[in-house]
């Protein structure tokens, strides 16, 4: 019998629509080229306004009321947006991008956020859009521009719900009974949170999307993400229940069609995140039935999005975290686990008070940044650690006065990179003044604490929180190299920089044995030996101290680190010539903050121990430390009982987040033959998740290189 004529149970329906995602997957090519005819119609006819901050109002509001969507007969959410033609002719559009080109557009950091929806969770937008009229009779000049600003976006939301409530009513027109009742409720939904507050769980979890998917299209402020469901929406979860209008299965039903609309708006190479558990400012568990639900969302979906990252600390309930290794053992890669006391500290470091300290979120890969109140900019920039330790070898070759000993080798080196940090400062605070000269957000800061009380926009500094987070990349590899020129160049004294310098711009060329002595004769990092781990230690005091001494704009505030990657291992790699650990010129680097690819020897436990051999709180910034198992380990419960001590004993020790492939490299062999039949096959990479089959012929190599444990 056909879908049209019964309903589906929910396994099929599921599975029909995780098999269309991936048949429409959206990339950012697929934005329809009508924005920049309606932006441009826009600009056009305000240029003699004044205020650039009323024109991007107005842009925002223009922009949300043209979106367009679809709904089929499966969905249970309302709100994937339609990618058809708009019907603009070449030349409309030719014309359009023309025009745009002539202004200015400011660069920089966008989104990385997870909103606050506890005020339209409250008074809904009528309520917003009345508070922010009275706020507008009582202001004037640029602060007044704000506010009209803000009206534009707000009434702009409110259409774009109500044109995809249009979307669901079209749908009912052909639609069977069964399903004229399931699109029936999607409207009554969608006309109630275009004006009033949320009353029921699907209400809240509807509106989420709306408002996230609407910031991140209409304000150009990507990965606005879902953030933590199951403290924000488990006071309308347990009234329904109470009331006996929701079930556990119907409200795992609407996460899970939730993560496939993620899915079909996002495109691939990104991340996405949703967070559970951790403990409130008292240190109270926060753990719920959602937390629980959250995860088991991932099983049916088996998409690249959303990672569920779980907030763990030592009282967390163990069958939650049992939950996740039972996952990850069976090979979904989007659990991920952090260490939620190292996490609070490294925020209360910052300035957070205990409130915002507990409620953080990471906000695409592993980059922490508070709920609701944050312009913080991530991964801004990523410094190539090992491209400076380079550059200081070629400095030492020209010096009048080489390094006598190590340890004045390793102070010139820090003193470069210090250089490195305050340039790389420099820029980033240029870039945002331009933010807040050419930018305006006017949707996004609504949604952001502190902008509507100081009637100031996001790229104005409305928020209450505007750090810059930056990443370092290749602490293994750098940490390895620099105890192989310590042997080699001041202890053994078997080269000087000059010799190291030709054997590495040769890249090894016909040096083998060379390499391989660089390579195997040495320490590695990730073998609990203190001779490595104490470069790591040393170097990642020196980063914490220096970034510490920079200011950024707006307010003068922190400048902090990470090391995490994304991709940027494999990119930055690529444009490094060889280095002193062994590794050959264009190979990407290790992928955050465990060892470089093969290295640990002594297994897990060795690795883990030094891993956390040093502080981790600081790196708010981000820190992924990766572990990859074989899948035939874990054929018995007592497997998976072993990996969350495992887990378990990284989180205790102070480690920041771990993630985990449960693959085999056979899989992984076939993947690459017959990519079509692996198309959702997902690994993680550096802190976040792609399909494997997508990644670039160097990605896939360095997954496949990372050592694969075949026992605890």
């Amino acid at each position: 019998m056909s879908i049209s004529k019964i309903m589906p149970d929910i396994s099929e329906r599921l599975s029909l629509l995780r098999e269309r995602c991936l048949d429409r997957k959206a990339t950012f090519g697929n934005f329809p080229n009508w924005r920049a005819v309606v932006d441009a119609e826009v600009l056009k006819n305000t240029e003699t306004t004044k205020s650039w901050q009323l024109r991007m109002g107005m842009r925002t509001k223009t922009r949300l009321q043209n979106i367009k969507f679809e709904t089929d007969e499966l969905e249970l959410l309302a709100g994937r947006v339609s990618y058809e033609d708009y019907n603009y002719s070449k030349s409309e559009i030719s014309e359009s991008e023309k025009y745009l080109s002539s202004y200015k557009w400011p660069g920089g950091q966008t989104g990385h956020c997870a909103m606050d929806m506890s005020k339209i969770f409250k008074v809904g937008i009528k309520g917003i859009l009345s508070e922010l009229r009275k706020r507008l009779k009582s202001s004037s000049g640029e602060t007044r521009n704000t506010y009209q600003s803000f009206i534009y976006a707000v009434e702009g939301l409110s259409d774009m719900i109500a044109n995809a409530k249009l979307a669901a009513e079209k749908a009912m027109a052909k639609a069977p009974e069964w399903r004229k009742k399931e699109l029936l409720e999607i409207v009554e939904s969608c006309e109630r949170v275009r004006s009033e507050p949320p009353k029921t769980y699907r209400d809240a979890i509807q509106l989420t999307w709306f408002v996230d998917m609407g910031i991140s299209y209409s304000d150009d402020a990507r990965l606005v993400v879902p953030g933590h469901f199951d403290r924000e929406l488990i006071g309308f979860y347990n009234a329904d229940v109470k009331k006996g209008i929701l079930s556990k299965e119907k409200a795992l039903n609407l996460i899970e069609c939730l993560y496939i609309l993620i899915n079909n708006f996002v495109a691939d190479g990104l991340a996405v995140s949703v967070m559970v558990g951790g403990t409130d400012a008292r240190g109270r568990d926060l753990t719920n039935d959602l937390s629980y639900l959250s995860l088991e969302a991932l099983r049916r979906t088996k998409l690249v999005y959303p990672t569920v990252g779980i907030c763990w600390h030592e009282e967390t309930p163990e069958p939650l975290s049992k939950l996740a290794c039972e996952l990850i053992s069976k090979g979904y890669s989007t659990p991920a686990f952090f260490g939620d006391k190292i996490i609070q500290k490294g925020l209360r470091s910052y300035g957070l008070n205990r409130e915002q300290a507990c409620n953080y979120i990471n906000s695409a890969c592993v980059e922490i940044t508070p709920v609701a109140c944050s312009n913080v900019w991530v991964a801004s920039p990523y410094f190539s650690l090992c491209r400076i330790l380079l550059d200081e070898i070629d400095g030492q070759v020209t010096a009048s006065k080489p390094s006598e000993d190590f340890r004045s080798f390793l102070s010139s080196y820090y003193k470069r990179l210090g250089k490195k940090i305050k340039l790389a400062v420099d820029v980033e605070n240029k870039t945002r003044d331009g933010r807040k000269a050419y930018g305006r957000k006017p949707l996004q800061s609504v949604f952001t604490k502190s902008c509507i009380e100081s009637g100031r926009d996001i790229d104005d500094g409305g928020a209450d929180v505007n750090w810059i987070e930056c990443s370092f990349v290749g602490v293994a590899n750098v940490a390895d190299s620099l105890h192989v020129i310590n042997n080699e160049v001041f202890i053994n004294k078997n080269l000087d920089f000059s010799g190291l310098k030709k054997i590495l711009d040769s890249d090894f060329k016909g040096l083998e044995n060379v390499r391989l002595r660089f390579l195997d004769t040495y320490e590695k990092y990730g073998n609990n030996c203190g001779n490595v781990d104490g470069i790591v230690h040393k170097t990642a005091d020196f980063i914490k101290k220096e970034c510490a001494k920079q200011r950024v704009n707006p307010g003068k505030t922190h400048f902090i680190p990470g090391a995490f990657c994304w991709i940027m291992h494999e990119r930055l790699g690529a444009e490094c010539g060889a280095t002193p650990d062994g590794r050959r010129k264009g190979f990407p680097f290790a992928d955050g903050g465990g060892p470089a690819q093969g290295r640990e020897k002594n297994g897990p436990t060795s690795s883990i121990l030094s891993a956390t051999s040093w502080d981790h709180s600081f790196l708010i910034g981000g820190l992924a430390y990766n572990m990859k198992f074989s899948g035939e380990l874990f054929e018995s419960p007592e497997a998976v009982k072993r990996l969350y001590a495992l887990i378990a004993t990284f989180l205790k020790r102070g480690g920041f987040e771990t993630q985990i492939n449960v693959i085999s490299r056979k899989t992984l062999e076939e993947a690459k033959k017959n990519p079509e039949q692996y198309r959702d096959l997902v690994v993680r990479i550096g802190g976040y998740t792609d399909y494997f089959t997508r990644l670039s012929p160097e990605m896939k190599e360095e997954i496949m290189l990372r050592t694969e444990y075949r026992k605890f």
